[in-house]
């Protein structure tokens, strides 16, 4: 009996770790070529590269209470960021390539945040509810901080179920946790809808209600009145 015990233990600690380096790999590379658009030298890249991959993570380490955070404690974060960024900076071409045309990496990134967070925070013992919202902030903090750092609006704040996705996310682990699933199986169904919504939000415009300054509806108001006499 014991050796199922040690081995879900030793999963529990290596599958959040695992997820967290995959996150940070490829936000790192989008927080790059965000950085070689603007025109950053190699240093700006590896700052926005590090930022994209880790201001997340970071985030929640700090409200978890996991401190020094792991991206400053582990020098492997440092080295996966960095490794993201130089690869983008020399073989921008190659990775723009890839970010534009390769639809679900945007989605995969976001699922191995929110898992990861989601499951890190459990295992510190967060309530369920909160450790769901945490992965959510894994999931969206690094693009928020890499679009504020180049003076832009967080692609969060606007882009089409981008945080929904990851809540929704992490809300899968925290509901596999609660039904004692293995942590695996909490992973890859977290991971799965994350990357479903995501996917399909970029695939075909869904997205949630926008806010409508009256402005906005005033100038609107002809148009509607001219169509509705048409009909």
């Amino acid at each position: 009996m014991e050796q199922p015990v040690e081995a879900t233990r030793a999963v529990l600690h290596v599958l959040p770790l695992v997820l967290d380096l995959g996150g940070t790999f490829v936000f790192a590379i989008s927080g790059a070529v965000v950085a070689v658009r603007h025109r950053l030298d190699v240093f700006g890249v590896l700052v926005l590269a590090f930022a994209a991959g880790n201001a997340g993570g970071i985030t929640r380490d700090l409200l978890i209470g996991a401190v020094p955070p792991a991206a400053i404690a582990d020098l492997k974060y440092v080295g996966v960021s960095a490794l993201a960024g130089l690869l983008t900076f020399f073989w921008y071409p190659v990775t723009n390539r890839l970010r534009r045309d390769v639809l679900w990496l945007d989605a995969v990134e976001l699922a191995f945040f929110a898992v990861a967070g989601a499951q890190k925070a459990l295992l510190h013992g967060i309530d369920p509810v909160m450790a769901a919202l945490l992965g959510m902030l894994t999931g969206i903090g690094g693009g928020m901080l890499r679009d504020v750092l180049v003076s832009g609006i967080p692609s969060v704040l606007r882009a089409d179920l981008y945080a929904l996705a990851a809540l929704a996310g992490a809300g899968v682990v925290v509901s596999a946790h609660l039904l004692h699933l293995s942590p695996m199986a909490a992973a890859l169904a977290g991971g799965g809808v994350c990357f479903a919504l995501r996917f399909m939000a970029i695939r075909h415009g869904w997205h949630l209600p926008t806010a409508r300054p009256p402005e906005a509806a005033a100038a609107d108001a002809p148009q509607r009145r001219h169509h509705d006499e048409e009909n």
